[in-house]
C-alpha cells in the first residue's frame, strides 16, 4: 500500500491511497464468501454456489461495494498510521479506481488535530490567595449547619416570612396563555432561597394559609427558554401550608448531637481545621485552572468546528449521566426547564470550546517538555483503581487494553503531570 498526505487548508488535508491488486483480490474473496451466503441460485444450496457461476450470473461488479467496505477502512487506518496524522472526524472518501485485477486508488479528505503555537507557559504569574480561615467563616459554617439541622414547625396563624418553607400551587401565563412547564401543585419552596424567577418569592412573602395571589414577574433576558426571555408573566399562586424553621441553640448539646465532640468549642476548632483543608484544596484547584487558562490564552490554535461539536456532545452525555443519578433524564429536564437539545448544546458550547483548547495546549506543552507517563505511574494508577473497584490491577489493565482505553489512562497521567509542571514553574 502507498499513502501520501497533502494539507490543503488549515486543518484539512487529503490522503492519497493506493492498494495493491492482490489486496483487492483478497477483499473480493472475502466479499464473495459474505454475499454468496445470502443468494439463492437454483440447483445449489445457499452458500455453495461456485465463484465462476456466481460471477457469470450476477457479475463480479456485484461484489465491489462489499469489497470496498472491507478494504477501504483497513487501508485508511494503515495510511493514517503511515503518515502520522491525527484525524478528528470521519473522512470523506472518493474512490477513483476499483476493479478486479487492478490497483485500488482512493482519496480521503480528512480533518486533523490542529497544530498549536505555544506562547509563554513558564513563569506565569498567579494571584496569591490565603488559605487562612477567619472567625466569620467558622461562624457562617456553623450557622449553615444550624440551618441544616433546624426543625420545620407548621405555622397555623400568621403570614409567610423569608426563610419559611411553603407549599404552593402555581400556574404561569404569558399574554393570558398558560405556558408549558409553568405549573405545579403543592410545590415546596423555601422563601428567600432564590430558586424561582427574581421577584417571585418576594411576592409570596406575606401570604397566609389558603390565600391566593397573582404574582407578576419578568423573565430575565438570558433565560434559557427562547419563548420566555424578557417576557412578563403572571403566576396564579395559592399557598397551602407554611413551615418555619426552629433553629437549635448553638451550644455544647448541639455539638454532641451533630458531631463526635463534647463541647461547642472543640467542634468549632474541628470545623476550622476542615475549612482550612477545604480552602487549600479549592485554592490548589483554582491555581491549576488559572495557570492552564493563562497558558491557553497565550497560545495560538485554530480549532476545527467538529472538535467543539464532539466535545459538546460528550458534555451533554456527561450531563445526562448526572441527571440519571438524580432519577431524571434529558426529556424530563427539557420539560421542567423549557429547553431543548439545541439550546442545551448552545449553553455548553463555550465550555466545550475552552475544554478543547486547554487539552490541545496541555498536549503541546507535554510534547515540548517531553512529559510522559512511566510504566510505574500507570501501575500506580491501576493499583488506585484496584482499591476503588475492588478488582485486581492486572484484570483492570486487561479490561482497559481490550477496550482500547489504556492509552486514555496514560493520557490522564500526562495531563496531570503537565498541569503540575505549569504550577511548579509559575510565580
Amino acid at each position: 500500500m502507498k499513502a501520501s498526505w497533502e494539507k490543503i487548508e488549515k486543518n484539512v488535508g487529503v490522503l492519497d491511497i493506493e492498494v495493491e491488486a492482490d489486496q483487492v483480490a483478497a477483499a473480493l474473496d472475502k466479499a464473495f464468501k459474505k454475499v454468496v451466503a445470502k443468494v439463492n441460485v437454483p440447483g445449489f444450496r445457499k452458500g455453495k454456489v461456485p465463484r465462476s457461476i456466481f460471477e457469470a450470473k450476477f457479475g463480479v461488479e456485484s461484489l465491489y461495494q462489499e469489497a470496498l467496505d472491507i478494504v477501504v477502512p483497513e487501508a485508511y487506518v494503515e495510511a493514517v498510521q503511515e503518515t502520522g496524522i491525527t484525524p478528528v472526524d470521519r473522512p470523506e472518501v472518493d474512490v477513483e479506481q476499483f476493479a478486479k485485477g487492478q490497483v485500488l486508488k482512493f482519496k480521503a479528505k480528512v480533518v486533523v488535530k490542529p497544530e498549536v503555537e505555544l506562547g509563554e507557559y513558564k513563569g506565569l504569574e498567579l494571584e496569591a490567595k490565603s488559605s487562612d480561615v477567619t472567625a466569620e467563616e467558622v461562624t457562617a459554617e456553623l450557622e449553615r449547619l444550624q440551618q441544616r439541622h433546624a426543625e420545620l414547625v407548621p405555622v397555623e396563624e400568621g403570614a409567610a416570612q423569608n426563610g419559611d418553607v411553603v407549599s404552593i400551587d402555581f400556574e404561569g401565563f404569558v399574554d393570558g396563555v398558560a405556558f408549558e412547564g409553568g405549573q405545579a401543585e403543592k410545590y415546596s419552596l423555601e422563601l428567600g432561597s432564590g430558586s424561582f424567577i427574581p421577584g417571585f418569592e418576594e411576592q409570596v412573602v406575606g401570604l397566609n394559609k389558603g390565600e391566593e395571589k397573582d404574582v407578576t414577574v419578568t423573565f430575565p433576558e438570558n433565560y434559557h427558554s427562547e419563548d420566555l426571555k424578557g417576557k412578563e408573566a403572571v403566576f396564579k399562586v395559592k399557598l397551602h401550608d407554611i413551615k418555619r424553621k426552629n433553629l437549635p441553640a448553638l451550644d455544647d448539646e448541639f455539638a454532641k448531637d451533630v458531631s463526635e465532640f463534647e463541647t461547642l468549642e472543640e467542634y468549632k476548632q474541628d470545623l476550622e481545621s476542615n475549612l482550612k483543608k477545604r480552602k487549600e484544596s479549592e485554592l490548589q484547584r483554582n491555581k491549576e485552572a488559572e495557570v492552564v487558562d493563562k497558558a491557553a490564552a497565550a497560545a495560538k490554535v485554530d480549532i476545527p468546528e467538529i472538535m467543539i461539536e464532539n466535545e459538546t456532545a460528550q458534555m451533554v452525555k456527561e450531563f445526562e449521566n448526572r441527571l440519571r443519578t438524580q432519577g431524571m433524564n434529558l426529556e424530563m429536564y427539557y420539560q421542567f426547564t423549557g429547553q431543548n437539545d439545541d439550546a442545551l448544546k448552545e449553553q455548553m458550547r463555550g465550555d466545550a470550546e475552552k475544554r478543547v483548547l486547554n487539552n490541545l495546549v496541555l498536549e503541546a506543552i507535554a510534547k515540548a517538555e517531553n512529559i510522559a507517563a512511566t510504566e510505574e505511574e500507570i501501575n500506580a494508577e491501576l493499583e488506585n483503581m484496584s482499591k476503588m473497584y475492588q478488582r485486581p490491577a492486572d484484570e483492570l489493565r486487561a479490561i482497559l487494553a481490550a477496550n482500547g482505553n489504556l492509552g486514555d489512562l496514560a493520557h490522564d497521567i500526562i495531563v496531570k503531570k503537565t498541569v503540575d509542571f505549569l504550577v511548579e514553574n509559575s510565580k
